[in-house]
């Protein structure tokens, strides 16, 4: 037994000396210590951790990942991601430079008319707080993902509305391709760039520029504490958001053009960004409303015969010819049959004729109480409404002036037509509005170069910086909100 306690008591003697004898790569034991704790302080890589939580495989598809995940532009993020290599987080448990300005411009998305809780804001604060406490590749990779989810789902609303996402925009058609934003993005955190790449994806129109720099500085503006003026601001700023939703839906590239706002009561002719004249405009009864759309002046006529349209031929001049044919007559009106032969209207009986069985096309003739007044802007359009004169001038002084059937009378039409001929080289006489009315026959004037025509229903826009509300006359924000901003 005193001979093996003797052995064992050699054999620690032995291990302990060796301890302290040079490491097999002869350098001494000290110098091993420190390498292997320097080797344990390493910070932990983050691209292994972005692949993980990019994989497929457990998930079964990319879609069910991206809903396990919450992810909002998923396709986009692996592209971002696709040499797994971080862009907004240093190893060192820091931010790397990119991240703040693009924190910072989801912090403060409802400069855009959006809300910054529909791109991860409140995960986002969370992993930026721990991260600034101490943080693990793990979080550091998911704040990755979710600040670049945010970031490209951002840029997907600012281009095509949040409302539209899966419609391609009006450049994106043109290109016949998708906007490229993970590439784009990749560039503004390469070249230091993330808030202009960002801003750059939105309209570039000078009504939605000017909409949105004046919204921006309007939030800038103390908020009242007062609970009706804070409801109002609130209100003002949800108006604001649904008019910027729907310009990035229809945008348009001209440099020059003609826009009419419903809700405004105007007509605008803008020209590389000035505007050059500005006119007074009577827009459709909210039962009869002025549709919106897009197209070109081709042509104007001068002295112009109206044809009735048949629903208002039933539904008011029928009436009339009910009552006293006389009026009907002296008020410039001829009736023909479909087939375009003449019809003496004091030799029918209009007591047995109905709106459903009605078989005449009814004119009235160029003359002082013509509908069309001395002008009419002709244009390609599926709803057959025009931009026209009035012989009802004092109906431009009225507050409220939506009374038409549909088509747009415009204030001062001569102005416009000069213009267009003006920009078309050409030097045609416009006649006085004595000689127009005195006119029988119409003229067709057609122009070398069209002129764009955009009619747009925005119940707010930018006057000078500051933000103009509209009444809501068709009374379509109500659901616009709805879908927008929810319950």
């Amino acid at each position: 037994m005193r001979y093996l306690f003797f052995c064992l008591l050699g054999l620690l003697l032995t291990l302990r000396l060796c301890s302290s004898s040079p490491g097999t790569q002869g350098q001494p034991a000290a110098t091993t210590e420190a390498a292997a704790s320097a080797h344990a302080q390493q910070p932990e890589p983050i691209g292994p951790y972005i692949q993980a939580l990019l994989d497929t495989t457990a998930a079964g598809s990319a879609t069910a990942a991206d809903a396990r995940l919450h992810l909002l532009a998923g396709p986009d993020v692996r592209l971002f991601y696709a040499d797994a290599q971080p862009a907004w987080t240093l190893p060192a448990d820091s931010l790397a430079p990119p991240a703040r300005p693009a924190l910072q411009l989801l912090a403060h998305a409802d400069d855009f008319g959006l809300l910054r809780t529909d791109y991860h804001w409140p995960r986002l604060q969370a992993l930026r707080d721990s991260l600034a406490r101490h943080s693990t590749a793990r979080q550091q990779a998911r704040l990755e993902l979710y600040l670049t989810d945010a970031l490209l789902h951002l840029m997907r609303d600012l281009h095509r509305g949040k409302l539209h996402p899966y419609t391609l925009s009006a450049r994106e058609k043109a290109a016949k391709k998708a906007l490229p934003v993970a590439d784009l993005l990749r560039q503004g955190v390469q070249n230091q760039k993330v808030r202009e790449v960002v801003a750059a994806c939105q309209p570039r129109n000078r009504e939605y520029r000017q909409l949105q720099r004046a919204l921006q500085a309007w939030l800038r503006r103390p908020v009242s504490s007062n609970p009706d003026s804070a409801a109002l601001q609130q209100s003002q700023f949800r108006q604001a958001a649904i008019n910027l939703e729907r310009w990035r839906w229809g945008t348009f590239p001209d440099s020059e053009y003609v826009l009419i706002n419903l809700p405004a009561y105007e007509l605008y002719l803008v020209r590389q960004d000035s505007l050059r004249q500005r006119h007074k405009v009577i827009v459709g009864k909210p039962v009869t409303p002025s549709p919106t759309l897009s197209s070109r002046i081709t042509y104007f006529t001068l002295a112009p015969d109206w044809h009735v349209p048949n629903s208002i031929a039933t539904k008011e001049l029928l009436p009339m010819l009910r009552r006293n044919p006389a009026s009907f007559v002296n008020n410039n009106y001829s009736i023909y049959t479909r087939q375009g032969t003449p019809v003496n209207p004091y030799r029918v009986n209009w007591h047995r004729v109905s709106a459903q069985n009605f078989p005449y096309t009814i004119r009235q003739s160029a003359g002082c109480d013509n509908a069309l007044g001395n002008i009419v802007f002709r244009f390609p359009s599926p709803y057959s409404i025009y931009l026209h004169d009035t012989p009802m001038r004092e109906a431009f002084t009225l507050p409220v002036r939506a009374l038409s059937h549909g088509c747009i009378r415009l204030a001062q039409p001569m102005q416009l037509a000069a213009y267009l001929l003006r920009r078309d080289g050409k030097s045609v006489r416009l006649p006085s509005e004595s000689e127009c009315a005195r006119q029988n026959t119409s003229k067709d004037i057609w122009l070398r170069r069209s002129m764009p025509i955009h009619v747009r229903y925005l119940t707010c826009a930018a006057e000078q910086g500051q933000l103009r509300f509209y009444p809501d006359i068709y009374h379509r924000d109500a659901t616009m909100l709805k879908a927008f901003f929810g319950q």
